[in-house]
């Protein structure tokens, strides 16, 4: 049986296909308003929405390098070139 912190994990996990792998420190954890408020979700809906989430095996997408490592390798090539050129040029 299934309860609202199974469902966060594999939220977090990427099983879901929603978000890239990684931990995801909520203020107000999944199913925590409805504990508060006194009418937790039934198991049976709990289960219903890991089944349905679940259902396809999706994985998130691996991170990868994107564009901002990329620019701030050049800017640092360009800085370091910049600082070295006294020293070559004398």
């Amino acid at each position: 049986m299934a309860n609202p912190a199974k469902l966060r994990d594999a939220i977090d996990r990427g099983r879901t296909g929603d978000k890239v792998r990684a931990g995801d420190p909520a203020l107000a954890p999944l199913g925590t308003d409805e504990e508060a408020a006194g009418t937790p979700p039934p198991p049976t809906a709990v289960d219903a929405a890991l089944r349905e989430e679940t259902a396809r095996p999706r994985h998130a997408p691996e991170p990868r390098i994107g564009g901002a490592w990329v620019l701030f390798a050049v800017i640092a090539f360009l800085a370091a070139g910049i600082l070295a050129w006294p020293w070559f040029a004398s």
